[in-house]
């Protein structure tokens, strides 16, 4: 088994207070490509690295960035950071099924409590 190496991020997240008003300065003002929204969340292409802009998930969370580690198996990645002892708020999850992949995020905090994530973007089977 090969160890995991992280390199790349492929998703920067931004909390923000109103996803509407948002998602419309992003993409109407600044003219950001808009990709797709889900509940609480919206999705944005800027260049290689995704942007989210997403509501707080509860009153407590701070008004900060979140880095996503893209790898190509979580998994395996998810198993492997486990082992070494880095602290995952749940296992990799399903978060949303596009027409030609599937994305799945596991969350997990760095020493300080910043809340960072792995990325991975699975190809359709079906």
């Amino acid at each position: 088994m090969q160890s995991v190496k992280l390199s790349s991020i492929g998703q920067i997240c931004v909390t923000v207070s109103d996803l509407t008003r948002a998602i419309a300065f992003y993409r109407d003002v600044l003219g950001v490509p808009f990709l797709f929204e889900v509940p609480g969340m919206a999705f944005f292409q800027t260049g290689d690295t995704r942007l989210m802009l997403g509501l707080p998930e509860n009153e407590k969370q701070s008004f900060s960035s979140i880095l996503y580690f893209r790898v190509d198996d979580i998994n395996s990645a998810y198993q492997q950071l486990k082992e070494k002892g880095v602290p995952f708020t749940h296992e990799p999850r399903l978060i949303h099924r596009g027409s030609k992949t599937d994305l799945w995020l596991a969350f997990f905090t760095d020493p300080d409590g910043n809340t960072m994530a792995l990325m991975s973007e699975v190809a359709r089977r079906d």
